[in-house]
């Protein structure tokens, strides 16, 4: 019994004094994917290309990031107009250890008369004009040198190895889907920009991150209205100041949800272990004898609740049954002045085993 209570005692004492049960879990590090670059361009507008334009959107998201939010660490996958593989974008987030990764693109259509913002996060694609955005994205890879052996075989424009790549569940896909969500609310409310929807497709840079991601598309160079606002100056830093507000967004809500997740379990695990624990009450042990005692004399009179425990085969009487420590200290005055028990003195139990006071006042705080 004294060992389980000790080890019980030692897990209250360690929840109480770390105040957590495990690490709060904050958002410390977004990487920042500009997409395409280099030899490759990525979609191409009557006046821009793709590569150029995310590149400038995602220094400004990464710049905001960094001022408004200075615990949160940036890393961009590039800073400038170079050439990076879809599988090193990702170990670099991978490497990095991130909590998020935001891929940043802009989309284009057959028809000039598409325009409006996507966001899409990895899994089952549920139309082909998600298939056909993920293909676009995807065929970077035929840029990269040995990219048959890289990514295991896979043609980014065969629409059957989307079925084996989009058969991968993200682990993140609800973290992913809120960040999706919030981005695209900052998009049609704060930006004024058609809000096309979230959506889920397979995309190779998604499909090797290790984190909640996303893949945005800001919108559609082949439209001539899209493309003016995203060539722009302002356009660029409302779609950055769009993306930098998400991510706040979505770090205090996580955050949030993480704070009230642990205060459940740390209350949950500190009600478990004083469940545990047997009562604890004080009592004023007066008298002792090798027989029993009658209590039928005048001086036992008005001595409330006396009890008798065998101990070292003596019979030991004890009055009172407090919570308190100050409660027993009074009685064991009664005892000692009205009474005339000159050497009573304060006993604890806890449950029916009888324990030190040094003890009992740790467990009852007093």
């Amino acid at each position: 019994m004294n060992l389980f209570r000790s080890f019980l005692l030692i897990l209250l004492s360690l929840i109480i004094a770390s105040g957590a049960v495990h690490s709060q879990y904050q958002v410390r590090r977004v990487v920042i994917d500009a997409g395409h670059g280099g030899r490759d361009p990525g979609a191409v507008g009557k006046h821009s290309k793709e590569k150029d334009i995310v590149l400038a959107i995602a220094l400004k998201t990464g710049e905001y990031i960094e001022k408004y939010l200075p615990d949160v660490e940036v890393i961009y996958t590039r800073k400038t107009d170079v050439f990076v593989e879809l599988h090193r974008r990702a170990k670099i987030a991978n490497d990095a250890k991130a909590d998020l990764f935001i891929s940043i693109h802009c989309n284009a259509a057959k028809s000039y008369a598409v325009y409006g913002t996507e966001t899409f996060v990895m899994g089952l694609h549920k139309s082909d004009a998600n298939l056909e955005v993920a293909k676009l994205e995807n065929a970077a890879i035929l840029k990269e040198e040995n990219y048959a052996d890289i990514y295991d075989g896979f043609d980014p424009n065969q629409d059957e190895d989307y079925i084996t790549l989009t058969m991968f569940q993200n682990a993140f896909l609800e973290q992913s889907t809120i960040l999706a969500d919030e981005i695209q609310r900052q998009f049609r409310e704060r930006v004024k920009r058609k809000d096309r929807g979230v959506f889920q497709a397979g995309f190779l840079v998604l499909y090797h991150t290790t984190m909640p991601g996303v893949l945005v598309e800001a919108g559609f160079i082949t439209n001539g209205s899209d493309e003016r606002f995203l060539i722009s100056s302002d356009g660029q830093v409302y779609i950055a100041s769009a993306i930098y507000r998400a991510v706040k967004s979505y770090k205090e809500e996580m955050e949030r949800k993480d704070n009230k997740a642990q205060q459940i379990v740390r209350e949950s695990v500190k009600d478990t272990v004083v469940a545990s624990l047997p009562e604890v009450f004080f009592r004023v042990q007066f008298t002792s004898s090798k027989s029993p005692v009658t209590f039928r004399e005048k001086k036992y009179r008005d001595i409330p609740d006396i009890k008798e425990y065998r101990q070292d085969s003596w019979y030991r009487y004890s009055s009172g049954n407090f919570k308190t420590y100050d409660e027993a200290v009074k009685h064991q005055k009664f005892l000692r002045e009205n009474k005339k028990f000159k050497d009573a003195f304060i006993i604890c139990f806890a449950g029916n085993e009888r324990i030190s006071v040094e003890e009992a006042r740790k467990l009852t705080k007093n």
